[in-house]
């Protein structure tokens, strides 16, 4: 559903007719309109359904709140907003910067050869949603990591036909009212586990294990399917972005974050990916059935430009190893390719090549003048990618890297808490991000004990921190079985290499708009004075409200911290959000970690839990 708008595609009508629709619109607009904006939800110019009776709570205790009732508040002009209309069932899993009906509708000129149309185009604020996201028929709390990692709720995520297209491949199996995933792909029909250790082994990596000794720890895998490969990693210690579109392999991404494992919607198209230089050890294609010669080699030069001094590129698909025409055709030109592009073979095995980036600039320098492609111009910055166009050029190394032959990394673990050697592109000091990493483990201690009656080992898996800054509320919860999707500004200091560089993951966000996700996929999210940023932008806090809502799975949690007078605007939304509070306390004023007004107003904790509900109609479809 859209925010109201008005049909300009009517025309004129009998007054009498005029009269009985602008009746009809009030009606609308009273009914269902929200304290802050009062704009009724039309879902592409169709009718509502409004949440009301047909509210099924899954955990209310209580029994005595009505979705109907506006409580006013006896200190604030303001009332409790009334009840969020919901969704239509059809968007239940709607994503709204990639949703492809908008792009039709609005007829966006897309080139569809270059992926266009997998990019984020986000609605205008006037088309934006305004109603909670349903889950679907059926939906039950997800089933709890590790075991996520080898099976799901079908309900959850009601999209067999991979299990049949990919029978052969056991990417996934039907089993009942679960989907199992027996860890297989295209190029490792016996198991992740299995390829993972080939390609350790072709590298000569002790024990076969990929990490190579803490050495290799960020991966990116591109067209990864369900994911299964990033999954098996993790038992090595080793964190992998996987990395997907939203294509014709429908729910691919939604699979593996219902799974639990790390993933994010995204396309080699026209822009850069979301993520700074040298991000990545290691990058992954298997069958991936991306075009690397297309436009002067413009994908593989941005693979080369995420990718670490010395890092790899595995590659496993038919041009690596068919002896037909076509094949050794697109082999011969891809060779040619990237060792102009100073990449070397590492090795090459069967079906899988693996190449590896240069440690220095030594070979670039060392090209005849006019070899294509170039070297990006030196005042270019690597790192900027909110909006930025790929850039068909190889991305030299800085000073440093070229220097030392590499990224001056630590082995993981110790490079979480070592500090990272871009700190000082910030201005930064160690004493600086030493005391950040100590100051986030203390807060983050506090936020469980907060949350110690609803929160055990397992409640968690998924976590977004939505303003990373260094990646230190991440880094105090490497001790516990969960990982975090690291989210930085692309307004402010681009932190997020840092976060790489930590042995982290994330990406850049700008939250006055959607962010690239399914609904219902993160169990907890973390809002350090994300709403105080928003307001400052001119943005709707309760757009926010609602776009958190539909990232959140039903049973989740919210951490909010920010200033008191903002948490109070937002409590005033929880019963129309089915949040209920969990915890709430004040933050010292001296605290380090928060920016006090001027008037000397405290900053608040605040921790909210998404209550699980279902519409009547989910309700009777699943009797």
């Amino acid at each position: 559903m859209m925010r109201g708008r008005s049909d300009g595609g009517l025309k004129k009508r009998l007054i009498a007719s005029v009269c009985v629709v602008a009746l009809f619109v009030c009606f609308l607009f009273m009914y269902y309109g929200s304290s802050s904006q009062g704009a009724s939800a039309l879902e592409y110019g169709r009718s509502l359904r409004k949440l009301g009776s047909s509210y099924l709570s899954g955990d209310d205790d209580n029994g005595d709140t009505k979705q109907d009732d506006s409580v006013a508040n006896a200190e604030d002009s303001l009332v409790v907003a009334k009840s969020f209309p919901v969704c239509d069932d059809r968007h239940s899993e709607i994503i709204p910067c990639l949703d492809r009906n908008f792009i039709y509708q609005m007829r966006l000129k897309l080139d569809l050869s270059l992926m266009e149309h997998y990019e984020r185009h986000c609605p205008p604020p006037e088309r934006r949603f305004n109603c909670l996201i349903p889950p679907p028929s059926g939906y039950k709390v997800p089933i709890k990591w590790p075991k996520s990692r080898d099976e799901v709720w079908k309900a959850n995520i009601p999209h067999t036909h991979l299990a049949k297209e990919k029978s052969d491949q056991n990417w996934m199996v039907e089993k009942g009212e679960k989907i199992s995933f027996p860890g297989g792909g295209t190029h490792f029909h016996y198991g992740a586990d299995k390829y993972i250790a080939s390609i350790a082994n072709m590298l000569n990596f002790s024990n076969d294990v990929l990490n190579d000794e803490g050495r290799l720890r960020t991966v990116l895998d591109v067209g990864c399917g369900v994911a299964s490969f990033g999954a098996y990693l993790l038992a090595s210690d080793i964190m992998t972005m996987s990395l997907a579109p939203n294509d014709v392999h429908q729910n691919q991404i939604q699979f593996a974050l219902e799974r639990g494992i790390p993933a994010y919607l995204g396309v080699l198209g026209t822009k850069r990916l979301p993520y700074p230089s040298r991000s990545f050890e290691f990058a992954h294609c298997s069958r991936c059935r991306i075009d690397w010669l297309q436009r002067d080699g413009l994908l593989l030069l941005e693979l080369d430009r995420v990718l670490r001094p010395g890092g790899y590129f595995a590659y496993s698909s038919p041009e690596a190893y068919a002896q037909d025409e076509e094949n050794l055709k697109i082999w011969k030109e891809m060779s040619a390719l990237v060792e102009r592009m100073c990449w070397r073979i590492a090795v090459k095995r069967n079906q899988t090549v693996v190449w590896q980036k240069p440690l220095s600039n030594d070979c670039y320098l060392e090209r005849e003048p006019g070899t294509q492609p170039p070297l990006c111009r030196s005042d270019a910055d690597p790192d900027a990618v909110a909006g930025v166009s790929m850039e068909a050029c190889i991305t030299p190394y800085s000073k440093h890297d070229h220097k030392t032959k590499g990224s001056g990394l630590a082995p993981w673990p110790a490079r979480l808490t070592s500090s990272p050697p871009r700190l000082a592109d910030f201005g930064y000091s160690t004493d600086m991000f030493e005391k950040d990493t100590e100051l986030w483990k203390q807060q983050v201690d506090s936020y469980w004990n907060l949350m110690s009656s609803k929160v055990k080992s397992n409640t968690v898996r998924n976590i977004m921190d939505m303003k990373a800054h260094m990646g230190s509320f991440a880094a105090a919860l490497k001790d516990k079985d969960v990982w975090v999707m690291n989210v930085v500004s692309p307004d402010g200091p681009n932190t997020l290499k840092l976060i790489y560089d930590r042995g982290l993951i994330g990406t850049n966000h700008n939250w006055c708009e959607a962010f690239s996700t399914y609904p219902r996929t993160y169990d907890l999210l973390h809002a350090w004075s994300i709403f105080s940023d928003i307001k400052s932008k001119g943005c709707s806090a309760e757009d926010l409200l609602i776009e958190m809502d539909r990232i959140l799975r039903p049973t989740g949690f919210v951490i909010i911290r920010d200033k008191q007078s903002v948490v109070e605007s937002i409590k005033k939304y929880l019963q129309a959000l089915h949040w209920e509070t969990v915890a709430s306390e004040k933050v010292n004023t001296s605290s380090e970690l928060d920016q006090d007004s001027e008037d000397g107003e405290n900053n608040v904790v605040f921790i909210v839990q998404k209550k699980l509900w279902l519409t009547s109609e989910s309700l009777r479809d699943s009797e």
